[in-house]
């Protein structure tokens, strides 16, 4: 059996309600029209939402769909182009409304002068026992509360809390001995 007499009885499998059938005529196709659809569109990317939005249509005007000598492809490739099309209006319209509002001149960040000193921070926690790195990205990092570190770790929450404690005191051993002294100010 071809790909055009497979195409339409799968189709019409399709219609009836075999998910199978559909996914064989995706599976048959998808690739074909993802290539037709990277040229049209603004990236690469955007050719997957076209085979998306292919399919789609596809299914919404199931019983409508054009098959040419059998083949439901040149129904796809044509509504692909379309797609790509509507797609890359509608970037091109975004980008046109956006280029309409003023640009502010940048702002340097404060955290980037810290960007060394995160570092060494976490130089520094790498530097410490599992132990102390599990307990401290828990609470620290991840913002879980004592009572769910401690269900976490299968201890008690007074346990959780004495680790952390000497935790975050070990932590802040291992960093200030990381960092070299400011010069000049021995």
């Amino acid at each position: 059996m071809d790909d055009h007499t497979r195409d339409q009885t799968d189709w019409a499998l399709a219609v009836e309600g075999d998910g199978k059938a559909f996914g064989r005529v995706f599976d048959r196709h998808a690739a074909r029209l993802h290539r037709h659809a990277v040229p049209l569109v603004p990236t690469p990317v955007d050719a997957d939402d076209v085979v998306a939005l292919v399919f789609l249509e596809a299914w919404r005007k199931r019983t409508t769909v054009r098959f040419v000598d059998g083949s439901l492809l040149p129904w796809l490739l044509v509504t692909a182009t379309n797609s790509a099309h509507n797609l890359s209006r509608g970037h091109r319209r975004y980008r046109s409304f956006l280029s309409r509002f003023p640009v502010d001149e940048p702002v340097p960040d404060p955290a980037d002068g810290l960007a060394n000193r995160e570092g060494e921070a976490i130089d520094a926690l790498r530097m410490l026992a599992v132990a102390d790195q599990r307990i401290l990205t828990l609470c620290l990092v991840e913002g879980l509360g004592e009572r769910e570190a401690a269900t976490v770790l299968g201890v008690a929450p007074g346990t959780v809390k004495s680790r952390l404690h000497r935790a975050k005191a070990r932590l802040q051993k291992q960093y200030l001995a990381s960092i070299p002294p400011l010069g000049g100010l021995s």
